[in-house]
């Protein structure tokens, strides 16, 4: 789980960041910086999952609760969320990279790729989801 919420720390700072730069190799050096994030997102998405279903074998929950069956609707939810909301910023990187290598001049189409909203909420109700799994895996309700 560690993993997965730097991850998506690393990611959504990097991004943020971009949100404040006008200069496209700017804009670029960010974003490429995002991959790691993501890495350490798919990286603790898959250690989470995997380590989350053992943990629940071994001390006896099994698959059956309905918290653990939400945790896993809610990890669903999280990875496609994020990975949806992720999307425009790998597009944003992509016109970037071009603009950066003809002139470096500011651009509103990337200005409004980098600040596009509804990516942004996206990736905000991706976290938001990560948290309440850790709610659902902390307090257990029957």
């Amino acid at each position: 789980m560690i993993l997965f919420f730097s991850g998506a720390a690393v990611a959504g700072t990097l991004q943020l960041g971009a949100i404040r730069r006008e200069k496209p190799s700017e804009i670029l050096t960010l974003l490429r910086l995002t991959r790691v994030g993501v890495l350490l997102v798919v990286a603790g998405a898959l250690m989470t999952l995997g380590f989350g279903i053992a943990l629940a074998e071994h001390l006896g929950f099994g698959m059956s609760p309905a918290w653990i069956q939400a945790s896993l609707g809610l990890w669903v939810a999280a990875v496609v969320v994020g990975g949806i909301g992720g999307r425009t910023a790998r597009h944003a990187r992509y016109r970037a990279e071009e603009l950066a290598a003809s002139g470096d001049l500011p651009d509103q189409g990337l200005t409004a790729l980098v600040r596009h909203r509804p990516s942004l909420w996206l990736s905000y109700l991706s976290t938001a989801l990560l948290l309440a799994i850790v709610v659902l895996m902390v307090w257990k309700p029957s």
